[in-house]
């Protein structure tokens, strides 16, 4: 009987003398936890005309730095969530990658398996022909484009190029640009011996892609295919 009336004591939590005497012996404890202040209801205070009182909008101002760094702290936590599931799509990329058997089966994979895995609507492999009168020609999931596109798209200087809310362009994904309003073009650099190509990525969401978005994942997604293709074709990298 005795016990169940400590228990029941204990539960019942600190009473108010208890408190206060804490918040006396701790008089930082509202700087050290200010989330603690949004649940505080502060009196009123009359200090007559004229009169400001400045500890009341001190606690104002503490509630709403608590409600911005709450906000910037869930802000904080649904990027890094995205930012470990676009990791995590990439590494999976890379892994059906070193998983082909063919060089077919590696031009199929760039051009359908990462698009599935990326969630994206075309994935593209564009190479340039070495002839100006080859006209721009699709087959076994390449597409051929006249010399001298990958320098229209970007900069000579540019690996990659991220651009959000436009019309897809034919020339780089083919029947499937009607489905584009975002895109990322990587600049494939495989072998001093083999023409220019371009890796490209689509999506039909304006806001997938844009200028102001971090590359890294993309280019080492794109450094891996190069390093594929190589070893597939037997080319040297230099």
């Amino acid at each position: 009987m005795t016990q169940r009336l400590k228990n029941s004591k204990r539960s019942a939590g600190a009473t108010a003398a208890q408190v206060v005497e804490f918040l006396r012996g701790n008089p930082d404890f509202f700087i050290k936890h200010p989330e603690c202040l949004e649940a505080v209801q502060t009196p009123d205070r009359e200090l007559g005309d004229g009169v400001a009182d400045f500890q009341q909008a001190m606690i104002d101002r503490l509630r709403g730095e608590v409600g911005d760094l709450s906000g910037q702290q869930r802000d904080l936590v649904t990027t890094t969530r995205a930012n470990l599931q676009s990791q995590g799509r990439v590494h999976e990329c890379i892994l059906a990658l070193l998983a082909v058997k063919s060089f077919e089966e590696l031009i199929q994979t760039v051009t359908t398996d990462i698009a599935v895995i990326l969630d994206l609507d075309v994935v593209t492999l564009c190479i340039e022909a070495t002839d100006l009168k080859d006209p721009p020609i699709r087959k076994k999931g390449l597409i051929v484009v006249p010399e001298g596109t990958m320098d229209a798209v970007m900069d000579a200087d540019r690996r990659l190029v991220l651009r959000g809310d436009i019309v897809g362009d034919p020339e780089l994904f083919g029947p499937g640009a009607a489905l584009v309003r975002s895109d990322a073009l990587v600049r494939l650099t495989i072998s001093s011996v083999t023409p220019p190509a371009l890796l490209c990525f689509g999506s039909r969401d304006p806001e997938r892609f844009n200028s102001g978005q971090a590359t890294e994942l993309l280019d080492f997604l794109a450094s891996v295919l190069e390093h594929v293709v190589r070893i597939w074709l037997y080319l040297p990298e230099d």
